[in-house]
């Protein structure tokens, strides 16, 4: 694990993502972690010093589901809030299974799924590889804030890019972000390096530790955890399964 993912975990102060987030995290943390890993001390877990409540299995699926946000407004979603099924993808711009996933499986899901309502995916920046992950991250969100999320996405994906060499230096990301028909580059720039960034991108972290991420990509499909790159086939049949439960 990078070492600044650990020494970011010592000193990043839990930022709740929603009304209901203490409940999630008791859920999770007596569900052992979504993604499969004991909490390690240096994760930010919730303030609340209250002693946590063994969640029944119906509740720890309640909870789950409960970390879709489904905001018809938010800039990094696609699809209909009211989909069936939401994957939740916590994401590093600067991590190479990332843009496999982007390149090759998330075109296949948004022909097969989103376009027929059946799907939503939901973005969370989830930098793991340093300042420059930051950095995008921020972009990313600076991006948004002009309706060009996805767009900016699809070009910090487009190819490979070398890790932490300036590939996400401020100058190439206003570049990305010209070349993703950001109109307002000023107040790309500005909007990057604003505390609202910043409470954005720490806010969908504090998500991503509490579940148990431990590297990127990580997904979660309704309440079925993915870990990495893995191929079509698995998103189809969890997206299946999610949707054959939810007409239930």
């Amino acid at each position: 694990m990078p070492s600044s993912l650990r020494s970011r975990r010592r000193r990043l102060t839990w930022i709740a993502a929603s009304a209901g987030t203490a409940a999630v995290i008791a859920t999770v943390l007596a569900f052992g972690g979504a993604f499969g890993g004991s909490t390690p001390q240096d994760r930010p877990v919730a303030t609340d010093s209250s002693p946590a409540t063994k969640a029944t299995p119906d509740e720890q699926q309640q909870s789950l589901l409960a970390l879709a946000r489904r905001n018809p407004k938010d800039p990094l979603a696609l699809g209909r809030a009211d989909a069936p099924v939401v994957l939740i993808a916590y994401e590093d711009f600067q991590c190479p299974f990332c843009g496999k996933f982007a390149r090759e499986t998330k075109p296949e899901l948004v022909r097969k799924y989103v376009d027929k309502g059946v799907l939503r995916i939901e973005w969370r920046n989830y930098p793991v590889f340093g300042a420059e992950s930051e950095q995008a991250a921020r972009a990313s969100w600076a991006a948004g804030r002009q309706g060009r999320f996805w767009q900016f996405h699809d070009v910090a994906y487009a190819k490979e890019r070398a890790r932490n060499k300036g590939e996400f230096s401020a100058a190439r990301l206003r570049e990305m972000a010209r070349e993703a028909g950001v109109h307002d580059l000023g107040r790309f720039e500005a909007d990057m390096q604003s505390k609202a960034a910043d409470t954005s991108v720490k806010s969908d972290q504090g998500e991503g530790y509490t579940l148990g991420v431990s590297s990127t990509p990580a997904f979660l499909v309704n309440t079925t955890p993915i870990l990495g790159a893995q191929p079509l086939s698995t998103f189809t049949d969890a997206i299946d399964k999610a949707a054959k439960e939810a007409r239930r």
